[in-house]
């Protein structure tokens, strides 16, 4: 059964809960911290950040932003607590933020990922991301289209 996420703003109350949210040993290479990405959203100017709440822990961190160009949603920063990992909160997190996205209007969600990064590989493509080819940076583009409303 998959858990019961939300996704929250980064408030005041809880951007402490988000920063101490911890990779595990296995992701170090793949991701970076959380407060590196919180510094991204704050400074960038690109990317939205949200905490992954269920009941009322902090489980994890996302981050979105929209492509001017194509209007294509992305998610980012995606890090679950080391010690809530194995409990299907990865898969809710994308799922629930690509619904968000197609709702507000985006016509496709992309993400990226290293390429050596093969759990996160099978993560996205069971959800029905399809790698396209593109690389962002040095990472894998994978993206899944919205069906016409």
């Amino acid at each position: 059964m998959a858990p019961q996420i939300e996704l929250c703003e980064v408030t005041s109350g809880n951007w402490r809960a988000v920063a101490e949210l911890e990779l595990a040993d296995a992701q170090r290479g793949f991701a970076g911290p959380v407060t590196r990405y919180l510094c991204l959203c704050h400074y960038g100017g690109v990317w939205h950040p949200l905490a992954v709440c269920s009941g009322d822990q902090t489980v994890g961190f996302v981050m979105w932003a929209i492509d001017p160009d194509d209007r294509s949603g992305w998610i980012g920063g995606l890090v679950i607590d080391r010690r809530r990992q194995r409990e299907g909160f990865g898969r809710a997190t994308v799922q629930a933020l690509a619904a968000r996205l197609a709702a507000d209007g985006c016509g496709s969600v992309a993400l990226s990922y290293l390429p050596g990064n093969s759990v996160a590989r099978a993560l996205y493509l069971s959800l029905g991301f399809e790698e396209t080819g593109e690389m962002e940076d040095d990472e894998v583009v994978a993206r899944r289209r919205h069906p016409a409303p």
